[in-house]
């Protein structure tokens, strides 16, 4: 790899570090970059995963504040999200590459929507019950589904994730941005311990990215902890268009 190919995947892994912290998405970033430098798509996947993994615990150290008094929370839906994440994981290397993907900008539209109306919505559940201090079952079958997507792709991941915590949780919005880093960190985490067991690592690539993705993750907890509630749900809910949008053109 030359100088200017490692420059721009540490460019790259930077602002996916810095994505994923404020809203998700950051491997659209960094898996488009190693395929446009000739990675097949299976390394550039593995490698990417498990080159985000020290920019999630970067984004995690970030958010330790928000974190304090969440850990049982953690470890409830942290299970689920590890669960995920191993599956999905063994389902990218069984499975085809675009066996889910065209599900992808689906999954994210719907959870930019659902983060829309989630005032509303969680006031309904609020209503009838069902928003509890963990989010109950639907909540924990929910994290699970999507740490199986995380593992398997990830784009976006961090949307789907922030829009349930937010509808099934009475809890302040960036206290759960901090629990979705978590679970995402988990979920990422998960599945790229398998790949490095069973599947071929680029580890200058990965380690390329882990460079960039760890000070992105302090610049994207700078950045999103100064957002107010009403802030980072607008941002989360464009984001999310905006990513949907850009798979839909890609995967159509």
């Amino acid at each position: 790899m030359s100088l200017t190919a490692a420059l721009i995947v540490v460019a790259a892994g930077l602002a996916a570090g810095t994505m994923n912290v404020i809203v998700g998405s950051g491997s659209l970033i960094t898996f488009p970059t190693l395929l446009g430098l000739g990675f097949a798509p299976v390394i550039a996947n593995v490698s990417n995963t498990v080159g985000l993994v020290p920019g999630s615990l970067s984004a995690v150290i970030a958010y330790r504040r928000e974190l304090h008094g969440q850990y049982g929370r953690a470890l409830h839906l942290g299970c689920a999200s590890v669960a995920g994440g191993l599956c999905g994981a063994a389902l990218l290397l069984e499975l085809p590459g675009t066996t889910f993907r065209r599900a992808v900008p689906f999954l994210v539209l719907i959870a930019s929507v659902l983060m829309a109306l989630q005032p509303r919505l969680a006031r309904r559940l609020a209503e009838s019950g069902q928003r509890r201090v963990n989010g109950g079952p639907s909540l924990l079958a929910s994290v699970l589904a999507t740490g199986i997507y995380g593992g398997y792709f990830g784009a976006a991941q961090g949307v789907i994730l922030i829009s349930l915590l937010a509808i099934f949780i009475d809890d302040d919005l960036q206290r759960l941005n901090g629990m979705k880093n978590v679970l995402a960190l988990l979920a990422n985490g998960s599945a790229g311990l398998l790949f490095v067991i069973s599947s071929h690592v680029s580890w200058l690539a990965a380690g390329l990215i882990a460079a960039g993705s760890i000070v992105g993750g302090q610049i994207g907890g700078i950045i999103g902890r100064r957002l107010s509630p009403v802030a980072l749900r607008g941002v989360v809910v464009i984001g999310g268009v905006a990513v949907a949008t850009l798979l839909f053109v890609k995967y159509r």
